[in-house]
């Protein structure tokens, strides 16, 4: 044991039937320390952490904290000894205020009574500490994403942590909240807490870390200083290999004379006076601030929301779609901002996945043809490259980048010509991202049309052939592929107009 670490993991390995999820990984932690912990999807940052909680049981290897070593852990054993895990679905109650959620579990009590005021008051005290203002009477339900995520820090604090673990906490956040979780994080170590930061945002980790693990396919690779690495060695570090360019290249797929979708006029959902047009083989993409319309249009487009007027034009044809299923079988598709809840289903196999959308077409008496479901969930996972060692694997199971691959196969299956990608690499780290790109361009290649919504500039500029810009429900602008620039896109997104200087 080295007194200058507060938590080491030694040797640590994990087998699953037919996978090996860890590799004889090693890591430590120094007291006061913001340690970055960065991988592709899949490389065993999310089944590390969990070791270190208790949810997870490493087949062999060791934690050592503070100088006592175990061969696992228990999520009341780990509280024990100062480990808090803050994951990205957090465990808070919506119908209870924030103060009962600090003391979820464990309230002040006066006698058999449960003493609210003495908990308001310890919760006030408890938001100050970390200079956060939530009113510890207000509802959870009512809070902010990033509000919610700060409960949580505190409530962490609260029950001492030495080692706090946060696994992708930026994710649900806005740019202002991620600025008020970075000064929680800087205040957190400056007061000797330790963090395990993870994230694919490379630019969060350069803010934030002291030291940067990486890790591959479920091995260790290297530990870097952040200050004197450079963010070209850790992407090859996580890939494996030198990614020479972000975006792959594309030829122009562009049929001018076949417009798939135009949109007249068209109002509902928080938008007004959408008019656009797509041709086949065109990549569309939908820029603007959150809370602008994009998703809001997708869902009107993809039959989630009603329209309210107007009129949408697929293929020449005037289409009303009531729901998602309308919307599908006339060949259009979502792949939505949050996968996890409503994307994919889960807690079923790849296979069910896959063929959701067909099963009506792949069966006879309502009896699923066995032979042809194995088929089509087969030739997608080869197709799309989904990393699995078998069809019944759960999709909960799998890494992020491999959970927007099957959501992509179940809508080639259905045989979609018009796809949606709402912000489609959130959460994806940058090899899965280059992989999400080239299936984009295949589908064009193969006369395919896509309406990108991305709140990624560079992705936005690098994978659209034209960009139309979204601010308050409105569009407010157009760019072509050579008027491609970040400021006037940032202008229009804010609906800020040039001034014209007279001469």
């Amino acid at each position: 044991m080295n007194d200058e670490y507060v938590l080491e993991l030694q040797h640590i390995r994990k087998e699953y039937p037919g996978v090996i999820a860890l590799k004889d990984v090693s890591l430590e932690v120094k007291k006061g320390e913001i340690l970055a912990l960065i991988g592709e999807n899949g490389a065993g940052k999310s089944t590390l952490i969990k070791t270190c909680s208790g949810a997870v049981i490493p087949t062999s290897g060791k934690i050592v904290i503070n100088g006592k070593e175990f061969t696992s852990m228990t999520p009341q054993l780990a509280a024990e000894n100062g480990i808090a895990i803050i994951y990205q679905e957090f465990n808070n109650v919506k119908g209870l205020s924030a103060a009962e959620n600090l003391f979820l579990g464990n309230p002040i009590k006066k006698g058999f009574i449960v003493d609210t005021k003495a908990m308001e008051k310890e919760a006030e005290k408890a938001f100050a500490q970390l200079n956060i203002k939530i009113n510890p009477k207000t509802l959870v339900g009512d809070l902010t994403v990033g509000y919610q995520q700060m409960i949580e820090i505190a409530k962490a604090i609260k029950q001492d942590a030495k080692v706090l673990i946060m696994d992708e906490p930026s994710a649900p956040l806005t740019s202002a909240e991620v600025e008020s979780m970075f000064k929680v994080c800087e205040l957190l170590r400056a007061k000797g807490v330790s963090i395990i930061y993870i994230s694919h945002r490379l630019e969060e980790i350069y803010r934030l870390s002291d030291r940067i693990v990486v890790l591959r396919d479920g091995e260790y690779i290297k530990t870097l200083i952040t200050k004197d690495s450079h963010v070209d060695e850790l992407i090859q570090l996580m890939v494996g290999r030198a990614l020479t360019e972000s975006f792959p290249l594309r030829k122009n797929c562009i049929k001018d004379d076949e417009i798939v979708l135009e949109l007249y006029n068209v109002c509902g959902n928080g938008d007004s006076d959408i008019n656009l047009k797509i041709k086949k083989g065109e990549v569309l993409g939908l820029g603007g601030l959150v809370g602008a319309g994009r998703t809001e249009l997708a869902q009107m487009v993809f039959g989630s929301v009603r329209k309210t007027s107007g009129k949408i034009i697929f293929k020449g044809k005037e289409i009303d779609p009531k729901s998602p299923r309308e919307a599908i079988d006339y060949g259009i598709a979502l792949v939505p901002e949050d996968r996890k809840r409503h994307g994919a289903l889960l807690g079923v196999s790849i296979k069910n996945n896959i063929n959701m959308p067909i099963y009506k077409k792949i069966s006879k008496a309502c009896v699923i043809s066995s032979k042809q479901e194995t088929e089509i969930a087969n030739q997608y996972k080869d197709e799309l490259m989904i990393k699995t060692p078998t069809l019944n694997q759960l999709v909960k199971n799998l890494s992020g980048g491999n959970q927007q691959k099957v959501i992509l196969g179940k809508w080639l299956a259905a045989n979609s010509e018009l796809i949606i990608f709402d912000e489609p690499t959130r959460g994806i780290d940058v090899g899965a991202k280059f992989e999400i790109y080239k299936l984009m361009n295949n589908l064009v290649e193969k006369g395919k049309t896509i309406l990108l919504i991305s709140s990624e500039m560079e992705e936005l500029m690098g994978m659209s052939d034209r960009i139309l810009v979204l601010a308050e429900g409105h569009i407010t602008g157009e760019l072509k592929k050579e008027e491609f620039k970040q400021d006037s896109i940032m202008r229009m997104a804010s609906a800020v107009k040039e001034v014209q200087h007279e001469e």
